[in-house]
Order: C-alpha cells, then sequence, then structure tokens
C-alpha cells in the first residue's frame, strides 16, 4: 500500500480537525474543551502517522482507541449535560472509531507485504 493513500486515515485527520476547532461554533464547557482539543489534536496526528507508515499496525489501534476515549469522554469527564458538545464527541468518537478499526485489515496486509521477503 502507498503511502498517504489510505482513506480511513484521512477521514481521521478531518475527524480530528473537526474536534479539535468544534469549540469554536459548538456551546461547550472547559472540560469539553479541553478534552475535544486534546483528543481532536492527538487523533489528526496518529492519523497522519498512520498515513505516512502504512504498515504501521499500531497506528490503527491507537486511532481507534483515541475513537473510543473521544465517544466516552462526555461521560467520564462530565459534560454529557451539554448537548452540542456531547453530541460532537459521540459522532465524532463513533466514526474514529469506525474507521480505525476498517483500516486495521488494510494496515496488517501492508506490514505482511513489507516484510515478507519477495522471491
Amino acid at each position: 500500500m502507498r503511502k498517504w493513500n489510505r482513506w480511513q486515515d484521512w477521514a481521521a485527520v478531518v475527524i480530528g480537525v473537526y474536534a479539535f476547532l468544534s469549540p469554536i461554533w459548538t456551546q461547550t464547557t472547559m472540560m469539553a474543551t479541553t478534552s475535544m482539543i486534546i483528543l481532536g489534536v492527538l487523533l489528526a496526528a496518529n492519523a497522519l502517522w498512520s498515513l505516512a507508515m502504512p504498515g504501521a499496525i499500531a497506528s490503527e489501534y491507537v486511532h481507534a482507541g483515541l475513537g473510543l476515549l473521544m465517544f466516552v469522554s462526555p461521560w467520564v469527564l462530565g459534560f454529557a449535560g451539554v448537548m452540542p458538545m456531547a453530541l460532537t464527541a459521540w459522532i465524532a468518537g463513533l466514526l474514529a472509531l469506525a474507521t480505525g478499526i476498517w483500516a486495521i485489515p488494510y494496515s496488517m496486509r501492508a506490514h505482511h507485504d513489507r516484510t515478507v521477503p519477495q522471491g
């Protein structure tokens, strides 16, 4: 698999940037803002890592894990009552989780193709 080519990782970049910027236009609290900025930056950075190294299987698990963290953050960090930001976290988290899980087989294949001797 070629670098900078997997759509799931590009989707994660967009989701991460959206999460990072969402406090600008969404009703929020300090805890919600902080969590969305941190998780958004981590998701986008991880997706760029995955795009640059398509055979790095761990990056896809991190991608999915960050999506799960984003999804549960409204309950864990106490902003589930701030519905606009909670909805943003739930939707972005589910999308990130789904695209991360979807990318795992492609990353495994790229890793296998890179490590198996050709001959």
